[in-house]
């Protein structure tokens, strides 16, 4: 097995709308902590190619567009390409500032470029260490998923670590809507915190932390993901959060066992999902308590369900891409929606294997995907949503009750 590691600075040098709140004013006025995209090049029998972004998530298509240029430097498929986003709220919306997403891939492959250029032979192996870091946001369950994956790299002659890989989740928005400075929220930090303790340097993945807040906020406001008796203020928050991360991480890390004669393995496997259309009077609804409950302001949502259904047009197909990246029995299954934990903790039951780790955010950031349960317990993450963000997908209604099974049931039987 061989890796190439290469990183780059992506903080913009200019102000810029920060996207993941509603803000009045969204303008940034300063930087907090810098953004950065991390590559990972892997070499066995096949070439793939793990991106880290510091950002809300792109779309599909330019993500896609990302993958293509990054593929095409390596000679592979873009589908040995996995781009996974920290999902920070406190970053740029590069869908809206295409200058932007071209300085973003311009330094992402010129890292592509470097890290091709400097693989070495590795020695990895992997564990799990625990912290409640998570918060379930939504009242209908606590389930969180605490697993701290990590994925350790060292030289294969000196074994000393070259770089460490953490599996994360809870939301990137310890900073809260209140916070105007550009920022990679708490990954930041623990790549800070993380990286000087064990002297290499560090990626963040985050899971499928479509409801799940930060146990530790930072924000003079008290916003409904933190009105939970577990979440916690802090001036300190995101270190906090990064701190216990590395302490958990800590307790294990000396002990990992490393291996030799490994192969990287990366691949993708699609589905089509199907979603309803809602009737008029339903749309209707979902708008006005969207209004009343959370203050979100119909922009044409309830417009183009009247459209589709004046065309006669009753349901919506997606294609879902689902990429894989396995070393042995380590696996991180990603797609691009704000997963629900339930989806990574079922999973995880499913194929009774701790190291399979099923993650959001990856290849873009679309709309949430809720489990059957949270359907039935509407809300934000379920429908009030869809009238901020169906403009970035031909779809304006969650997934029909069963397609997250099935989805499911998909990634598991594939990984049996």
């Amino acid at each position: 097995m061989q890796l190439g590691f290469a990183e780059a600075d992506i903080t913009p040098t200019k102000p810029m709308n920060l996207i993941g709140f509603y803000r009045e004013d969204s303008l940034s006025k300063g930087v907090l902590s810098p953004l950065m995209v991390q590559v990972a090049v892997w070499k066995s029998e096949e070439i793939c190619c793990l991106v880290t972004i510091d950002s809300i998530g792109f779309t599909k298509e330019l993500s896609n567009v990302l993958r293509e240029r990054i593929a095409k430097h390596l000679e592979i498929s873009y589908e040995q390409v996995m781009l996974c986003f920290s999902h920070t709220h406190a970053a740029p919306d590069p869908d809206t500032d295409r200058d932007y997403f071209e300085e973003i891939s311009k330094k992402t492959e010129e890292c592509v470029i470097k890290a091709k250029e400097n693989l070495s032979q590795v020695l990895l192996g992997w564990e799990n260490a625990t912290a409640k870091i998570g918060v379930n946001r939504r009242w209908i369950s606590k389930d969180t998923d605490d697993r701290i994956g990590i994925l350790k790299i060292c030289d294969a002659e000196t074994e000393t670590p070259k770089l460490l890989i953490l599996r994360v989740t809870a939301h990137g928005n310890v900073l809260k809507s209140d916070n105007t400075l550009i920022s990679s929220d708490y990954f930041g930090e623990v790549r800070k915190i993380a990286g000087q303790r064990f002297q290499c340097p560090v990626m963040m993945i985050q899971g499928a932390a479509g409801n799940t807040a930060p146990k530790y906020f930072c924000s003079k406001e008290t916003p409904v993901d933190a009105k939970s008796e577990e979440c916690i203020r802090s001036e300190n928050a995101l270190w906090d959060m990064a701190n216990q991360i590395a302490e958990s991480v800590g307790k294990k890390f000396d002990s990992i066992n490393l291996k030799k004669d490994l192969s990287a393995k990366m691949y993708s496997k699609h589905i089509d999902l199907t979603s309803d259309i809602p009737s008029d009077e339903e749309a209707l609804r979902i708008a006005d308590e969207a209004k009343s409950l959370c203050g979100i302001e119909d922009t044409g949502w309830i417009k183009k369900v009247v459209c589709l259904n004046a065309a006669g047009v009753h349901e919506q197909t997606e294609d879902v891409e689902m990429q894989f990246f396995s070393i042995g029995d380590w696996c991180m299954c990603g797609g691009p929606y704000e997963f629900m934990v339930g989806f990574a903790l079922e999973s995880e039951k499913i194929l009774k294997n701790e190291f399979f780790y099923l993650n959001g955010y990856t290849n873009g950031c679309l709309l949430y995907f809720p489990t059957e349960d949270e359907l039935e317990a509407g809300g934000y993450e379920v429908y009030w949503s869809m009238l901020i963000y169906y403009i970035y997908i031909d779809r304006v209604y969650p997934f029909r009750k069963g397609e997250a099974s099935r989805l499911i049931r998909f990634v598991t039987q594939i990984t049996e």
